[in-house]
């Protein structure tokens, strides 16, 4: 903007040469919350594939990124069929995470939700509904370029995961609940481990309807928010996570994608969640254990939403 003037910036679409590729890999964890791993990684004499993209995201999920570079070229089924080599190549997929990314992140990779990222200038509607029919997590991704400057990527479609059944269970007997598990201590085969699917059958019936309700307002924030739930909490994504929900038995730990600093002094439930590991993503620990605190942190999730932490 010049004197007061607006100008339009006018898009256009590169042919995704090398240097486009080398750029999106290059800057792979500020736009899309993954960590590189491998570029244009040969699949083998069998297979006879090249993958353009390797990656691990926050979540700890595989991700293989495919780059649609002329308008013939079917990027969708070229990615289901490296996907299908990803699954049965996991050890060799370990361990360029483990030479890439350490040994820690190599333990942690999460084989329950891997995903295909298809990235091209546009998508035809055929292309819309093809990935809707199929039970795969197949992202599909618009750029645009604006000057030599601005790179803008759009989601084109949302892909998440419905909601684990959830079996009602009666509320505890006053003087005999079960203590709370600490969420920051991570013991092999304690309380702490049991998946998110796991806590959903364990909830009492209040519980469930106070992850119900975080749940709708997370979604109705936008058209554009992913949902998907990993073996140990729920994540709710644009093109990166923006929340996470850890469930306990008495109370949800909320994790938000916003700067605690602003905020000091804390509330009495929420914790610097920089300062201690934790499952889920993001930099501030709310904990959710009734209605009234659903309604105090809903500010700060649309804020978290908006990328204004």
């Amino acid at each position: 903007m010049a004197d007061g003037l607006a100008t339009e910036l006018q898009g256009r679409a590169s042919d995704l040469e090398k240097p486009l590729q080398h750029l999106i890999e290059a800057n792979l964890q500020p736009m899309l919350g993954i960590r590189f791993v491998a570029s244009e990684y040969a699949t083998g004499r069998a297979h006879g594939g090249r993958i353009d993209s390797l990656g691990l995201d926050e979540n700890d999920s595989p991700v293989i990124l495919e780059y649609k570079r002329s308008v013939g070229e079917n990027v969708i089924n070229q990615g289901l069929y490296y996907l299908h080599w990803l699954m049965d190549h996991q050890a060799e997929f370990k361990l360029q995470v483990m030479e890439k990314l350490g040994m820690e992140a190599a333990a942690r990779i999460d084989w329950s939700s891997p995903r295909v990222l298809c990235i091209a200038a546009d998508f035809t509607k055929f292309d819309a509904h093809a990935v809707q029919q199929i039970n795969q997590s197949v992202e599909l991704i618009r750029y645009r370029r604006f000057g030599d400057d601005l790179l803008l990527l759009e989601q084109i479609n949302t892909v998440s995961s419905g909601r684990s059944k959830a079996r009602p269970r009666a509320v505890d007997a006053p003087g005999q609940a079960a203590p709370e598990p600490v969420a920051n201590v991570r013991v092999p085969g304690s309380s702490t481990d049991r998946s998110y699917a796991e806590w959903m059958a364990l909830l009492s019936a209040d519980m469930l309807e106070l992850i119900g309700s975080l749940d709708d307002f997370i979604v109705s924030l936008g058209d554009d928010v992913q949902r998907k739930e990993l073996k140990l909490y729920m994540a709710f994504k644009r093109l990166k996570n923006f929340a996470t929900v850890v469930p306990q038995r008495s109370r949800l730990l909320l994790f938000l994608h916003v700067d605690p600093d602003p905020l000091m002094p804390l509330a009495s439930n929420m914790r610097d969640a920089r300062t201690f590991g934790h499952w889920g993503t993001g930099d501030l620990e709310v904990s959710i254990a009734s209605f009234a605190d659903l309604d105090q942190v809903k500010p700060l999730i649309v804020q978290a939403y908006d990328g204004r932490g």
